[in-house]
């Protein structure tokens, strides 16, 4: 006989109880089915997994951090196989899905941006509170952050702080990068804080807001990839999601939610606008339609119980029967940005 997949047995394993954010937005507009298969793309510390399955679902988890691969083992156990946990970017989430036998799948959701155990963990290198190596690698692998402020050139940080971290001081910050790394590398991330700190000062009106905020969001972006990736991950939905499926995406800052809208918008119109000077022109049929006719933000019940609630914004589509259009990450607002040991393009 199987094993039950209650919502005791779920919670007997797995990584200590973590609701993300947005969870009953998230399964409203999802709303998943027993015997529906869900891409987690962002897995994660399983909280939208473990919703999931506690309604039925199969889901394939995905997550590029390793350490979140190892923390979900418990929970894959506790799922009765209903739970697997794929190693990779959720911009394969297409790979990962075919690869598994699964030629279209119900739902994907994307929890975009980094997660607060990575942030919390000294040793990753992505906070300016908790000092550790200057890392922010989500993979463990490839350039770290060190390596873009001690060897990118100045044009090249002003347009990644300004760009990535909308940094209106971006070119102060990165001459202040450059004049200090002429006396030694940057190794840590407390080095780095207080340097950014030194020059931008701190803001009467905004004291709660560290200073180098900005510029550590676009270290963590760039050296990610995480735009590109956003946007190829919105793409691969497009191409694996059944007619019906729906896309469910969870953003934390104006550059991820830019691209976002503009897909969902683009991929959802039915016509080209005109005027009485120029015809309307002829588009792709839509393969979305729209759930969410704008972002939806957090309440302010989970805002006070989430802080992190306060930025994240959710939009959500569903699948038409229209064949997936082919995509240009570029024309989806991802910036043009240098190219570093294959980071940027």
């Amino acid at each position: 006989m199987a094993q039950s997949t209650s919502s005791v047995d779920l919670e007997a394993g797995g990584p200590e109880r973590h609701v993300p954010v947005l969870l009953d937005l998230v399964l409203e507009y999802l709303a998943p089915n027993p015997g529906e298969v869900i891409i987690d793309g962002t897995f994660g510390a399983g909280g939208y997994s473990r919703a999931l399955l506690e309604r039925g679902a199969s889901v394939i988890g995905v997550d590029r951090d390793p350490d979140a691969i190892a923390g979900g083992q418990p929970l894959v156990e506790a799922s009765d196989g209903r739970l697997t946990l794929v190693p990779g970017c959720f911009a394969d989430l297409e790979t990962h899905a075919r690869s598994l036998g699964h030629d279209a799948v119900d739902g994907v959701v994307l929890d975009l941006g980094v997660s607060s155990m990575q942030l919390d963990e000294a040793e990753r290198g992505f906070s300016f509170l908790r000092d550790g190596p200057l890392d922010m690698r989500m993979e463990q692998e490839g350039p770290s952050a060190a390596d873009v402020v001690n060897e990118l050139s100045v044009r090249d940080l002003i347009r990644i702080i300004g760009v990535l971290g909308e940094e209106k001081r971006a070119t102060t910050v990165a001459h202040a990068i450059d004049n200090a790394r002429k006396e030694g590398p940057f190794t840590r991330t407390g080095e780095l804080a207080a340097l950014v700190e030194k020059v931008l000062g701190r803001s009467p009106k905004k004291a709660q807001i560290h200073p180098a905020t900005r510029t550590f969001q676009a270290l963590r972006i760039y050296v990610n990839g995480e735009l590109h990736q956003a946007a190829q991950a919105l793409g691969a939905a497009e191409n694996i999601l059944k007619p019906g499926g729906r896309l469910v995406v969870v953003s934390f800052h104006s550059l991820e939610d830019r691209i976002v809208k503009r897909f969902l918008a683009d991929r959802s119109k039915t016509h080209a606008g005109g005027s009485r000077h120029m015809p309307e022109t002829e588009v792709e049929p839509p393969t979305f339609e729209l759930l969410t006719r704008k972002a939806i933000d957090g309440t302010d019940a989970e805002i006070a119980g989430n802080p992190r609630a306060r930025s994240a914004k959710l939009r959500a589509g569903r699948r038409t029967t229209n064949p997936a259009r082919s995509l240009d990450i570029h024309a989806a607002g991802v910036p043009r940005l240098a190219d570093f040991k294959g980071l940027g393009g």
